[in-house]
């Protein structure tokens, strides 16, 4: 690891209490019971009391409730009246919080409590679990109702942590499963992380968009781990397969099966479509008839034009809508666990980087391969060619630039992709999954480019680490070809191989800037 790598390490944790290191449901609920009852409100379910568990206690009787200020602070009386003899033992550790804490210690990291509970209670539930040992510094809120805010606990915890000394807002993380830790978090000017198995529903993190997101306390230890020393010498063995498994006849059965079911279905499809169309042609009025059947050859078995280009795109979405069963549990899956290689969130210079590298990549190997006249030598190529390019623009638009790229991606980066990555390296899973996307386009020149830009496809995945990048990379790729084809491919100042060449060193370079901006695989 280089020293500037090790310069941006975050080395301080600060940790939120409730619903992140202690299941505190049981305690909170049943206090928050006892106070209401108090006012003569009886609430027996305590599922309907979990949104008290993390933000201030006299907000949360006023929110839910409709307490005024003056009964809301005697809520919190009669709470605190219970909880701080009974309900702040009724509580559990999340099973891995424990090792976590001690392998974090062990490693060098300062580990810090920023909570809004009262300190009294916060130290009393670390000591009673026996976590006290390893955090350097405990701060909550103020017993007299003062220091709730979560950016003045994590203010407090910072300037404890940093003894007075400059903090380096660079080296640290604020982990909480709320809002309000993020919130407070980006106030302060740090990073966050937010735990998805506390009790803060995933869409209200999401909308915050903290700089990271969990869902285990495995995973948690796994994103604050991955930059030290230990870590990186296991990184090698961690990526050689996400779940670290042997790959099984299922998992083999599920890639052939998705495959073979695709190209059965689509291939099916287009016959029994081309055969229904045969059989009721007589009864399509002729102008509807001659849209549709603008440019028939004769020579083939199947219909070109805007009829033929309709019957590719709806066997598309034949095929996809069983492989889309296959696919969702796979692709939410993998989503998680490229949460654990870099922020939920790029940038938008990141976005515009990645959109101009599509952009200028596909240009630039579009022009090359007229220029090279490669794509002339294959009868196969040439086939296709003239039916995609057979219906109006429109159509062709709507269903080789939207329909086509969700369709495939579904298959070879939401199955295929995602079951190869699952047991296999990383770089196996790219490599096995843009072979068979070449193999599936029939032609050497479709093939060939097909497994290059899927293995783009597949490390832009990677990258962005959500689905919805691949399909975008996909149909922006197809709709740069697809329009380039219809409208400059006669152009003397694009065609020409100055012009490939410059939108090849854009590309490079968008590539180079995209990977320096890249955070979470330092």
């Amino acid at each position: 690891m280089a020293n500037s790598e090790k310069e941006i390490q975050k080395k301080y944790i600060l940790f939120d209490l409730d619903g992140t290191l202690t299941d505190p449901k049981v305690g909170i609920c049943t206090c928050v019971q006892y106070a209401l009852a108090s006012f003569g409100i009886e609430e027996p379910d305590l599922d309907k009391l979990e949104p008290f568990i993390g933000p201030p206690l006299i907000d949360s009787f006023m929110e839910f409730y409709d307490f005024s200020l003056e009964d809301a602070k005697k809520a919190v009386e009669k709470y605190r009246e219970r909880f701080s003899t009974v309900g702040l033992f009724e509580n559990e550790v999340y099973k891995g919080i424990p090792h976590m804490l001690k392998r974090l210690k062990k490693n060098g990291f300062h580990l810090a409590v920023a909570s809004s509970k009262p300190t009294v209670f916060v130290e009393k539930i670390l000591k009673h679990f026996k976590l006290d040992g390893y955090f350097e510094v405990v701060v909550g809120s103020n017993l007299d109702g003062t220091r709730v805010d979560k950016k003045e606990v994590i203010d407090e915890a910072l300037m404890q942590l940093f003894k007075g000394n400059r903090i380096n807002k660079d080296l640290i993380y604020m982990v909480g499963d709320r809002k309000f830790d993020i919130i407070g978090a980006k106030e302060q000017g740090v990073s966050s992380i937010a735990v998805a198995f506390g009790y803060g529903e995933f869409e209200e993190l999401w909308h915050e968009k903290p700089d990271y997101i969990v869902f285990t306390p495995n995973e948690l230890e796994e994103l604050i781990m991955r930059e030290s020393d230990e870590y990186s010498r296991g990184r090698v063995s961690r990526i050689k397969g996400l779940a670290g498994e042997m790959i099984s006849y299922k998992a083999i059965l599920t890639l052939l099966g998705a495959f073979l079911l695709f190209v059965v279905l689509r291939g099916g499809a287009t016959l029994g479509l081309t055969s229904l169309v045969s059989s009721i042609s007589p009864y399509i009025p002729d102008p509807v008839w001659n849209f549709l059947n603008n440019a028939v050859n004769e020579s083939s078995a199947f219909y070109n034009g805007n009829l033929g280009t309709i019957i590719s795109g709806l066997s598309y979405i034949i095929a996809a809508i069983p492989v889309w069963i296959f696919a969702k549990k796979l692709i939410k899956r993998t989503s998680r666990d490229t949460y654990l290689l870099h922020p939920m969130n790029p940038s938008v210079l990141q976005i515009i980087l990645g959109v101009l590298f599509v952009i200028t990549f596909t240009l630039a190997t579009q022009i090359a391969t007229a220029l090279t006249k490669v794509a002339a030598s294959s009868g196969g190529y040439a086939e296709v060619a003239k039916n995609q390019y057979s219906c109006d623009i429109w159509i062709g638009i709507i269903v080789y630039c939207l329909i086509a790229p969700l369709a495939e991606e579904l298959l070879f980066r939401g199955v295929l992709y995602t079951t190869f990555r699952r047991y296999t390296p990383v770089f196996v899973a790219i490599i096995a999954s843009s072979v068979l996307f070449g193999v599936y386009h029939g032609n050497l020149v479709q093939g060939t480019y097909a497994f290059i830009f899927g293995v783009l496809i597949a490390i832009g995945y990677e990258y962005y680490g959500v689905f919805i990048a691949a399909f975008i990379m996909h149909a922006l790729q197809n709709l740069v070809s697809y329009i380039g084809t219809y409208t400059f491919m006669n152009n003397r100042f694009i065609m020409n191989p100055v012009f490939a060449s410059v939108m090849g060193v854009v590309a490079i370079g968008s590539a180079v800037m995209l990977f320096r901006l890249k955070k979470g695989t330092r």
